[in-house]
């Protein structure tokens, strides 16, 4: 089986309101691509980075470095998904680096220490703001996939 690509909101049926997720996740990610360049949000995810088994070999380049290392990330992410809206094939790759950006950023909430704690009654708890705002990622990672699945369509092989 090969994998035709296409335009998210270009595919065949109502997908129109696809566009809406593609402009959405493009300001996402041009406006959390822009932050990393603060000192601010550099220091913000500093602990994330460094207990990330995926990510913290990013600490080489320090807290700024590491920071702007994910902030362009995530502006070429902007990108792809910007030029994604005319191109098939860099629509699916649009969708599959913004998937992917939220795969990583959920896995913090489990590999950042003290983010889960138990509560008296027993029940695991998401214990601060970060770690709840974290946790956004897996409604935008939902959205990502989503775009992601729109822009492929399995086509059968010529016999």
């Amino acid at each position: 089986m090969n994998i035709h690509f296409r335009v998210a909101e270009k595919s065949s049926g109502t997908y129109l309101h696809l566009a809406f997720l593609r402009w959405s996740m493009v300001a996402i990610f041009i406006w959390f691509g822009i932050q990393k360049f603060t000192p601010y949000a550099a220091d913000a995810i500093a602990p994330l980075i460094s207990h990330s088994p995926l990510m913290s070999w990013l600490g080489v380049f320090g807290v700024r470095g590491e920071a702007r290392i994910v902030g362009t990330i995530e502006l070429t992410t902007a990108a792809a998904l910007i030029i994604g809206s005319m191109i098939p094939a860099v629509s699916a790759l649009g969708a599959a680096m913004a998937s992917a950006t939220f795969l990583l950023t959920t896995s913090f909430v489990l590999s950042t220490p003290g983010i889960t704690q138990i509560s008296p009654t027993g029940f695991p708890i998401i214990s601060t703001l970060l770690e709840q705002f974290l946790l956004k990622d897996i409604a935008l990672l939902a959205a990502c996939f989503t775009l992601l699945l729109a822009s492929l369509s399995p086509r059968a092989a010529a016999s």
